[in-house]
């Protein structure tokens, strides 16, 4: 089962809300869901199997908690992946130019990916797995390495509904 199959599933994604905020076991997760433990079961072994949920045995008792790190490690089957060659001492910024579909912005004295493909949107950059702290234009390679990009996507964690009670005395 794809892992796009595995979170189309309402009652999945609810158990993954719900772990999200705190660990439950089974029972709690069915109670909270008002469906049989069995059917809630059967979802949470889906989980446990492409690597969402986890659980924590104590005694005769099983907890359950998210592994959230999982969840956007997912979407990094959708990247793109390219090989560049360039001379030693460039700087990132000169490999991006080199890579079709991004598109680089200067403000002010730095460097930024502003699109990728088309899509618009905030940008950060790895190198080696570390995130440098300087702009992709003064970032230098001195050896191979892996660049990658990510994109910052906002992800709704509240959502909070404001109601304004009306002032009978106001003028």
């Amino acid at each position: 089962m794809s892992i796009i199959k595995v979170l189309s599933s309402d009652t999945r994604r609810k158990i993954i809300k719900i772990l999200l905020k705190k660990e439950m076991h089974i029972s709690g997760l069915a109670k909270e869901l008002n469906l049989s433990k069995t059917i809630v079961a059967r979802h949470v072994k889906i989980l446990e199997k492409h690597g969402i949920v986890e659980r924590k045995k104590f005694g005769r008792t099983h907890v359950l908690r998210i592994k959230i790190d999982k969840i956007y490690e997912t979407f990094d089957d959708f990247k793109d992946v390219y090989s560049v060659e360039v001379e030693e001492g460039v700087s990132v910024l000169d490999v991006l130019k080199k890579v079709m579909g991004v598109e680089i912005e200067k403000i002010g004295d730095r460097e930024y990916v502003t699109k990728i493909d088309g899509e618009k949107g905030w940008y950060i950059y790895e190198v080696n797995g570390e995130m440098p702290n300087v702009s992709i234009n003064k970032f230098i390679l001195e050896r191979d390495s892996k660049i990658v990009l990510k994109k910052l996507v906002p992800v709704k964690r509240k959502e909070i509904n404001v109601r304004i009670k009306k002032n009978k005395k106001r003028k």
